[in-house]
């Protein structure tokens, strides 16, 4: 070495830039691995903190959007992807290095970013999340993947259909091959179903208000924000892209609300189910957090009628209190265990239980649930399931109805329960829910519905209305 080049001073070390929407991204990529956290609940209190102090606009509040949800959704595709890149199994790499190797993955092959600015952001951010030498593996990595684009990428990565059918779909639609097999299984379909089922699940999920009958009309709510009218409910409004439900005063009151069509739809058609005698006293048996419970409430008082609404959990309950605060009618809020009620047998005229479930029907909505959840979990839910639904029976008048609900298509959620109650039960009859979801197409043969999201633009709920007659 010269003596000119011993006496050069050794290169600064340079600062990673700082971006604030991939740091912040990253935030929440790190809270749902660490914490069992979810996205929809992380994003949005980060999002309006980045507002204040980082002077976020709406485009870097889109952004980081999209880096979230759009690597939550594609996880398992670009895992694949990101394991034909490394020398290693994945589960070898640190995690906090996976999340930003999925970011720069989502990056390049699901948007329109410039490769090059993909790549030179990611390395960024692993510098400084990461460190110097961590940003370097990221780097080489990120330059890999660049050599095809996502096609090409499936095409090397995924089994053959006619090979694997279920592991093709699980790799191109990025969903857990059991979830796979479940969906398919509740589909009874051909392969056009599953696939476009799957890719339904992976598209970003329209914004949904309701207008609470009683407190404001479909009209009034419409003239507060941009939005479209639902396609089934007629309480529904879609909000344009990017728009933002808690800067409408009428969803900030409680007079309106966030609430899937398909979760509408359930209410509407217990609502709407025929009785045989009086019809004054309704109850929702899981009420938490409250959308369900505040639409039944202004049904019910358009009728004269009280809704009870019972959770519980305490902390719940609370939010079905806010749901319903300035209900036109009368309605009360209690934290009460379903499966060990307080009420007396014969109680209600109407009862709807939504029941706690996998999610499996809102995977567009809470993606990392289909990556959180394995097939054990069912074991766990069935019997409070089943409970529920034995003690809503009981709580029901002869002639009352009974509307069983959850946001899952899985059968061992869906029709196992419903046939495994009733046959226990023996004092309970199915009734033919479709005519109650008036308008609503591709409803099946009947009695019970199943809502789809390729299908019905909705989540995939599941609804069967049961008569008690014993």
């Amino acid at each position: 070495m010269s003596e000119q080049a011993r006496r050069r001073p050794p290169k600064p070390h340079r600062r990673p830039k700082k971006d604030p929407v991939r740091m912040l991204a990253f935030e929440v990529l790190r809270a749902v691995d660490e914490r069992d956290a979810y996205a929809n609940l992380v994003l949005p209190p980060l999002l309006r903190k980045a507002r204040e102090k980082e002077g976020f606009e709406a485009r870097d509040a889109a952004l980081a959007t999209e880096l979230v949800y759009g690597t939550l959704r594609r996880q398992g595709t670009y895992d694949a992807i990101i394991a034909a890149c490394v020398d290693r199994p994945l589960r070898e790499v640190d995690p906090p290095v996976l999340d930003v190797l999925s970011l720069g993955a989502h990056q390049l092959l699901g948007t329109r970013i410039p490769p090059h600015a993909a790549v030179s952001a990611t390395v960024e951010l692993a510098r400084a999340v990461l460190g110097e030498g961590r940003a370097k593996f990221v780097n080489a990595v990120l330059r890999k993947i660049t050599r095809q684009d996502l096609d090409a990428w499936l095409a090397e990565v995924a089994p053959p259909y006619e090979k694997d059918a279920e592991d093709h779909l699980a790799v191109m639609h990025s969903h857990p091959r059991w979830v796979v097999s479940a969906l398919w299984d509740a589909l009874g379909g051909g392969r056009a179903g599953i696939e476009a089922l799957l890719a339904a699940d992976n598209e970003r999920p329209e914004v949904t208000l309701v207008a609470r009958p009683g407190r404001i009309g479909v009209a009034e709510l419409a003239g507060a924000a941009e939005t479209e009218p639902g396609r089934w409910s007629p309480y529904a409004l879609r909000l344009a892209e990017g728009g933002e439900p808690g800067a409408i005063e009428a969803v900030r009151d409680g007079r309106a609300g966030v609430q899937d069509e398909g979760s509408q739809l359930v209410a509407i058609a217990l609502a709407n189910a025929p009785l045989e005698g009086p019809d004054t006293r309704w109850l929702d048996g899981c009420a938490g957090p409250g959308g369900k419970a505040a639409l039944l409430g202004a049904l019910a008082a358009e009728r004269g009628a009280a809704l009870l609404a019972s959770e519980k959990q305490p902390h719940r309950a609370r939010l079905v209190e806010r749901a319903l605060a300035g209900n036109p009618g009368p309605y009360q809020v209690i934290a009460a265990d379903g499966t060990r009620p307080p009420w007396r047998e014969g109680s209600f005229d109407r009862v709807l239980v939504d029941v706690p479930c996998s999610g499996l029907g809102a995977l567009r909505r809470r993606p990392e649930a289909r990556w959180r959840r394995r097939p054990e979990d069912l074991d766990g839910f069935g019997p409070l399931q089943r409970g529920l639904l034995t003690e809503a029976l009981k709580a029901v008048r002869v002639g009352g109805v009974v509307g069983y609900a959850t946001c899952s298509p899985h059968l061992a959620e869906t029709r196992v329960v419903v046939d495994d109650v009733l046959k226990k039960h023996g004092g309970g009859e199915l009734v033919d829910a479709r005519p109650y979801l008036p308008g609503v197409d591709a409803l099946g043969d009947g009695p019970d519905v199943q809502l789809w999201p390729h299908l019905h633009g909705t989540d995939a709920m599941y609804l069967a209305l049961i008569r008690r007659t014993a």
